[in-house]
């Protein structure tokens, strides 16, 4: 005779433990989710634009509104202590919406809000400089159209006077508020990027790096100076303005290099710590930074 054969059911029961483990994974994904579905928005929004040629209006290749707020609330909800505030971030966003054609963006620093600044430039271009090149990398790999150089500071935070000196004994010179700084020796100038980034109009620049939270650290005197020298040495089509944002304007640093190279009569706001200058092209016999002679360089220098 042939045994009967029975059949078993075997149960899992999950884990308490590895049920409250997935929690946070959920919760990420979801944002993840949410954060991919407002950017296919603005890509469904440009997909009736033919592949040939670039549209009519180049306006209409931004990111609208609507999606524009969605990313930047859940920006300012995440979960990091070094992120921006949302008043901050809203000036930024205000700024690139404002712009008359897709606008040329230069940041300072690979931050929390690097994929945000990337992703509300859409249609624009978005060019990131860092000193972190293990960081860079990172990006690049994960992001195919991610577009960011590194740059090697020889500067320190506590040296930051000396190097404000030095501009002010060379600014007729190898520190000129108008000049291409691929050929400058300025100790605050940044001459060592891509040789074509000198020659776009940027139409907003953001500084918020390098690193200058202690006296060892780089800090962003040459962030800074490099900013206003690029603002006023404009070319091509882009508007007479540049759009200037410095990042942790309360700290020493930041306030005074701003108050050297960018000058307190282009001060538009302060929203929390983030200071918003407009900048307008100089010509190109200029030797002052600022136009009224406020600055401590021309006082010095006269």
């Amino acid at each position: 005779m042939m045994k009967g054969s029975s059949t078993k059911l075997i149960v899992l029961h999950p884990s308490v433990h590895k049920q409250s483990a997935t929690q946070p994974r959920l919760r990420l994904l979801l944002f993840l989710s949410l954060f991919t579905f407002a950017f296919l928005v603005a890509l469904i929004n440009t997909k009736n634009y033919p592949s040939t040629a670039a549209p009519t209006d180049t306006s209409a290749t931004r990111v609208s509104k609507l999606v524009s707020d969605a990313l930047l609330h859940y920006a300012a909800t995440a979960n990091a202590t070094d992120r921006m505030t949302s008043g901050e971030m809203e000036k930024i966003a205000a700024a690139l919406r404002a712009c008359s054609a897709p606008c040329n963006f230069l940041v300072f620093g690979l931050t929390h809000e690097t994929l945000l600044w990337k992703a509300l430039n859409h249609g624009g271009r978005t060019v990131f400089l860092d000193e972190n090149e293990y960081l860079i990398s990172k990006y690049e790999k994960s992001y195919s159209d991610f577009e960011a150089y590194d740059v090697q500071y020889t500067t320190e935070v506590s040296k930051f006077m000396e190097l404000i000196d030095s501009v002010k004994e060379q600014r007729r010179n190898e520190c000129r508020p108008v000049q291409n700084l691929l050929f400058s020796d300025c100790k605050l100038g940044i001459n060592d990027l891509p040789n074509h980034l000198y020659m776009i109009p940027w139409d907003l620049i953001l500084v918020d790096g390098p690193r200058g939270y202690s006296p060892k650290m780089p800090g962003r005197m040459s962030a800074i100076f490099t900013a206003a020298v690029l603002a006023r040495s404009k070319t091509g089509h882009g508007g007479e303005k540049t759009h200037v944002f410095v990042h942790d304007f309360a700290r020493e640093v930041e306030r005074i290099c701003s108050d050297e190279f960018l000058c307190k009569d282009n001060l538009v706001e302060t929203t929390d710590s983030l200071a918003h200058f407009e900048l307008e092209k100089m010509e190109p016999d200029c030797s002052e930074f600022c136009t009224d002679g406020s600055s401590a360089a021309a006082k010095s220098s006269s």
